[in-house]
């Protein structure tokens, strides 16, 4: 497939590094610098010049483009070159934006702007950051099958009843399957002798009942629900959206927010949600507001160095877990090895989902662990599959190590893979991948 990036940021980058091995890749960008950058480092064609202009698309050769993916970080921009490229081409258009008031005039009319499908990074980082709430030590949570599955990565610290048992000894839950565990920046399949250690993460899927009792068991002491108390700090978008989303699930969230105007905006925005205008830097107001108090405290100002602060303040405080969300990529490792226990970029889940549409073999959903590690895909199994017509072991036999299926749903009901299932053609499978046999491996699904 032959796919133009517009934008060489963090989230284009990502993308092209992607996809660089197994398509054909044009990345355009307006910075010579970035341009020779990549034509250095990946194997991609970078072009200088600006995606909006028909000469430079042209130059990219747009015509031959299978998809064109509008990354950049202004909306406007990545809007004007998809509709540009529509009018002289077949390609698919992929627009990323900021601002969701695009997102919701695009969906009142789909096709809008010219654009086949738009992403609306705000929102993705919302729905990223709520779904880990409720669910005590889990650092990523991603739902597959419709919602029926979910897939959950949890810390393992040295507190944990979990820690040093072995896979078998945890699991004690009849519909969840352990995909991986990641020790040192290494992917283990694991067998039910295999040892859960301090400091490990683990993966797992299964249906959302048996991960939320996992979660429980890798940190009884926490109490997961509703009655999760949660702080937000910063009136961003982001934390707007994170509040809405938590009021709808049930929740009575906090939220932090300095300027007046804007303070009394979410108020009437928000009629589930308590909020306080205030310095969330102002240790006398957060000491009299309790909020050391809080289960989760959710950092969504507009610096990373600022959700750094409040996160770490937050801690020392006594709040059970931060979430920070962080706007430099790279700095994610570098803020949970200093206290934060959850990091969110928004670039990195945009470019997640922006990622899934380009997957040869079928696949309906991905999700990347620890950026490319290992990816979990959602399959819809037809006759030509490997996995069809026999039991499990015979045929994850035939595939590379490194292979684990995780569940299955068949007319809409969940079923736990075990060596002897076999899987029928229309089921849809929830498979982990080790990054490493990942090409090797989707063809065959």
């Amino acid at each position: 497939m032959r796919v133009i990036i517009i934008g060489a940021g963090q989230v284009g980058s990502s993308i092209a590094a992607d996809l660089d091995e197994t398509h054909e890749v044009v990345v355009i960008d307006c910075d010579p610098e970035r341009v020779d950058e990549l034509n250095y480092s990946l194997d991609v064609l970078a072009l200088h010049g600006d995606g909006t202009s028909v000469d430079t698309l042209e130059e990219a050769d747009v015509e031959r483009a299978d998809m064109v993916i509008a990354s950049t970080d202004d909306d406007e921009t990545n809007i004007v070159a998809c509709a540009t490229a529509k009018a002289i081409s077949d390609a698919f258009t992929i627009a990323r934006v900021k601002n969701t008031e695009y997102l919701r005039t695009w969906q009142r009319s789909e096709k809008a702007f010219g654009i086949d499908f738009m992403v609306c990074t705000n929102l993705l980082a919302a729905e990223s950051i709520v779904r880990v709430v409720g669910l005590p030590a889990a650092r990523d949570v991603d739902p597959f099958a419709g919602g029926q599955v979910q897939m959950a990565e949890f810390e393992v610290d040295d507190e944990s009843p979990v820690a040093n048992q072995t896979v078998s000894e945890a699991d004690r839950f009849d519909s969840l399957t352990f995909a991986a565990i990641l020790r040192d920046g290494e992917v283990t399949i694991p067998r039910g002798d295999s040892v859960i250690g301090p400091g490990d993460r683990v993966v797992v899927i299964g249906s959302p009942q048996s991960v939320q009792g996992f979660a429980s068991s890798v940190s009884p002491g926490e109490s997961p629900g509703t009655a999760e108390e949660v702080v937000i700090v910063g009136g961003s978008e982001i934390g707007y959206h994170v509040a809405r989303l938590l009021e709808e699930r049930g929740f009575k969230p906090r939220l932090i927010e300095h300027d007046p105007d804007r303070a009394r905006e979410l108020a009437e925005m928000l009629p589930g949600t308590i909020v306080m205008e205030s310095d969330a830097t102002d240790v006398d107001f957060l000491e009299r507001e309790y909020i050391g108090d809080a289960d989760l405290l959710v950092s969504a100002l507009d610096s990373d160095e600022k959700n750094l602060l409040v996160s770490l303040l937050a801690a020392r405080l006594g709040v059970e877990r931060t979430v920070a969300v962080i706007d430099t990529t790279p700095y994610v490792d570098l803020f949970e090895a200093v206290g934060v226990d959850v990091g969110v970029s928004p670039r990195e889940v945009v470019a997640e989902e922006i990622t899934r549409f380009t997957r040869e073999g079928g696949a309906e959903n991905v999700a990347l662990i620890e950026s490319d590690k290992a990816e979990v895909l959602e399959i819809e199994v037809d006759a030509e599959s490997v996995l069809a017509g026999k039991p499990i072991r015979e045929s994850v036999a035939t595939l590379p190590e490194g292979v684990v299926i995780g569940a299955i749903t068949r007319r809409r009901e969940f079923i736990t893979p075990r060596g002897d299932t076999v899987i029928e053609p229309g089921d849809h499978v929830v498979v982990f991948v080790d990054s490493c046999v990942i090409d090797d491996v989707t063809p065959n699904l």
